[in-house]
């Protein structure tokens, strides 16, 4: 057989798009996978999915460039998906630009109707007076999947504050701009899909997040674990990597509370390349000697095959590395280190 024949053919990534959905009380919703998905099953995640041409747009093609950028279309399935995922609708109303209310029964209706494809979520939005809250979105980090996976996908983060009290001011002009009128929103409880998708979900701090993950009370992907753990580091107040918190607390005043989403904010923009651009591709790097642990150390440096063939000059992280052990249910006793400490254990870089 020739040797072409004996090579695998890579799964083309899959657009698709997550939402690290901020509460009033600066919380973190995860979604927890039905046991028979086809991707993460069982496992904890942030609201998200494929793009879909139905309701979202025509993703860019496989070998363009503008594939792996954020857009239009990566941002309205983001949205779409926390609404049928969530019951959660991240919409402003047409006349005053406040977050959009719909009555529970007309919303789960909506729901079961956009999900079922029966009707594009655009149109379904615009008979309730509203337009999703495209610029609410804040892109933080793209994840491409390692080709070592089978179902690979080119997924935008996004982060997306919901209002504190009249508004998360100052942290972007999108949300600033209804500041007076936000105070009588009420954001909806998050509820599943029915069970279609998912079993579960719930706001919690992200430091209560990565602690159970870290304690194996749950499962959570290397992505997920390194966004959460450094949401954690602004919204709930934490300066050692390991000091992750409980599972509750107490509340905070409306001025701390946007002073942290300030911070994170503000991170969000920072660096270089800054996380907004960030591209990342995790995979295990070499190791001098094996871990007595039997972790591995998981590298975030890389863009991803596709970008690095196709010459785009996009950046990973370099600075940390996630630990992780695989098991049979999922990645199991994660952890973030730095560049260093990756060094100090034997990685060679």
């Amino acid at each position: 057989m020739p040797a072409a024949a004996k090579e695998k053919k890579l799964d083309v990534p899959r657009p698709s798009s997550s939402v690290l959905l901020i509460s009033p009380q600066n919380q973190v919703l995860l979604l927890q996978r039905v046991k028979q998905s086809s991707s993460f099953p069982s496992a904890h995640v942030f609201p998200g999915g494929n793009v879909s041409a139905f309701h979202d747009g025509e993703a860019p093609a496989a070998d363009s460039p503008l594939r792996h950028e954020d857009s239009e279309v990566y941002r309205m399935a983001a949205i779409r998906e926390t609404f049928e995922e969530s019951g959660i609708l991240l919409a402003r109303n047409n006349g005053f630009g406040r977050l959009i209310e719909v009555p529970e029964a007309e919303r789960e209706a909506g729901r079961k109707a956009v999900h079922a494809d029966q009707i594009p979520f655009e149109k379904w939005l615009a008979q309730k007076g509203g337009r999703a809250d495209l610029d609410g979105l804040i892109p933080f980090t793209r994840w491409v999947t390692p080709t070592n996976v089978p179902r690979r996908f080119t997924t935008q983060m996004y982060l997306y504050f919901l209002p504190t009290s009249k508004s998360a001011s100052g942290v972007n002009d999108a949300l600033a701009e209804a500041a007076e009128s936000e105070a009588e929103v009420r954001i909806p409880t998050p509820t599943t899909d029915g069970g279609k998708e998912h079993t579960t979900a719930r706001f919690l701090p992200a430091s209560a997040w990565c602690r159970l993950a870290q304690e194996g009370r749950l499962i959570m992907f290397p992505p997920q674990f390194f966004l959460l753990h450094l949401v954690a580091q602004y919204l709930d107040g934490l300066d050692a990597p390991s000091a992750y918190g409980s599972l509750s607390r107490a509340p905070l005043e409306r001025a701390e509370l946007e002073a942290r989403r300030k911070r994170l904010f503000e991170f969000v923009k920072s660096g270089s390349p800054a996380w907004t651009d960030m591209c990342i591709s995790p995979g295990p790097v070499p190791l001098s000697k094996k871990r007595e642990d039997g972790r591995s150390v998981m590298g975030l440096h890389r863009p991803g095959l596709e970008l690095e063939q196709a010459g785009l000059k996009r950046e990973g992280c370099k600075d940390y590395f996630v630990l992780t052990a695989f098991s049979k249910e999922g990645p199991r006793n994660l952890a973030v280190i730095t560049r260093e400490e990756a060094l100090q254990a034997g990685a060679k870089l």
